[in-house]
């Protein structure tokens, strides 16, 4: 994969376009939302758009909690702490038994 100064500067100004549109799109729906509420077009619209903030609001937050409810439910627990110390003292009797494999290795092959 090759990357170049030109390459970069193109990605830059995509990033950037990307983000004045993100901007731009949020200041449009921060006014319309806001004009719905307080100067309402159509009898009853501001009152639409306060149900319908609620509700999203209400729905986003519990599908959150749901969320983290099925992570929990569905992960395993961990091992018991007892476990892991047992493993990392096995492990640590195998890596000080190697070295001593090793010199008497080393010491068979000085001996020929």
């Amino acid at each position: 994969m090759k990357l170049s100064v030109r390459g970069a500067a193109e990605d830059m100004s995509k990033d950037k376009l990307v983000g004045t549109g993100l901007l731009l799109l949020s200041a449009v729906v921060i006014v319309v939302y806001l004009w719905l509420v307080f100067f309402p077009p159509v009898v009853g619209a501001d009152t639409f758009m306060l149900k319908l903030t609620g509700a999203v609001a209400v729905v986003a937050v519990f599908a959150i909690v749901g969320w983290i409810g099925y992570t929990l439910a569905t992960t395993p627990p961990p091992k018991p702490i007892e476990e892991i110390e047992k493993e990392i003292e096995e492990e640590l009797k195998k890596v000080e038994k190697e070295p001593e494999a090793g010199k008497a290795v080393e010491e068979g092959k000085g001996k020929s």
